[in-house]
């Protein structure tokens, strides 16, 4: 039996971040786009953005400033495949709302360019 992704952690610029269930990322780089002209469909590349996307939650004594720094830096997504795909110069997104009640969840999302991917 083989085994299929199930764990994915997140190494934010050195520092493992604890992620709920559920992490995704989308891998960027070139793509194919249709294009449409007269009856007939051609393709066209397209460069799009990696986009990465954990929940988290915040921490008794965690500083959100050192987490939400808006500046470029290194990510790192390991899976339990064996797989690590590492962006040098990711950045987060939009600054994420935090809930109370449900352990002070946050959605971080990452955006980047194609990634290395590393197999162990």
């Amino acid at each position: 039996m083989a085994q299929v992704l199930g764990i994915v952690d997140i190494v934010w610029r050195g520092r493992n971040i604890p992620v709920e269930k559920g992490a995704k990322f989308k891998r960027g780089g070139i793509q194919n786009t249709a294009v449409t002209y007269g009856r007939k469909v051609g393709r066209a590349q397209e460069f799009v953005a990696s986009e990465i996307t954990a929940v988290t939650n915040l921490e008794a004594g965690q500083r959100l400033g050192n987490l939400l720094d808006p500046g470029e830096d290194e990510l790192q997504v390991v899976c339990d495949t064996g797989q690590t795909f590492v962006w040098g110069d990711a950045f987060l997104g939009e600054t994420p709302e935090v809930t109370g009640g449900e352990g002070g969840k946050m959605e971080l999302k990452w955006f980047g360019d194609e990634p290395e991917e590393i197999l162990a």
